[in-house]
């Protein structure tokens, strides 16, 4: 299953919280990097199913 980072903003946004709620800046912060781990992940994916769609189809119309 690909979940394109959804999992990671997930973790990340509930560390965030817990940080917040204890005062663990440290816990917040990273918290907040698995976030952004987690988008960029979904920004590779999206930009992978762009590439391959584009592939076939190149694929379909003879160009490859």
């Amino acid at each position: 299953m690909v979940d394109k980072g959804r999992s990671d903003k997930i973790k990340g946004k509930a560390k965030e919280m817990a940080g917040r709620a204890t005062s663990d800046h440290e816990q917040e912060l990273e918290g907040k990097l698995e976030q952004a781990r987690g988008e960029a992940k979904r920004i590779r994916g999206k930009a992978q199913e762009r590439a391959e769609k584009a592939m076939r189809s190149d694929r379909r119309d003879g160009r490859a």
